[in-house]
């Protein structure tokens, strides 16, 4: 039974999931032959503030990055 762990930020409408499901879904059942109904797929939502690449968090990046745009706007 594969389980398939999925991590993003928040903010992704339940439409969305469903349609993510079933693509990931479908492509586990094409590529390791296994049935739709063995198939678990977890969604975990997190905040920018708990997520970090290189050492920086994605709530910095994102602060940053409003900062420059309204600096460019000016």
């Amino acid at each position: 039974m594969p389980t398939i762990r999925i991590e993003l930020f928040e903010g992704r409408t339940e439409a969305q999931k469903r349609a993510c499901a079933q693509a990931v879904t479908d492509a586990v059942v094409k590529t390791l032959g296994s049935s739709a109904d063995s198939v678990d797929i977890l969604f975990f939502d997190l905040k920018t503030q708990d997520w970090a690449t290189a050492g920086r968090l994605w709530s910095d990046r994102e602060a940053q990055s409003q900062a420059q745009q309204q600096q460019q706007q000016q």
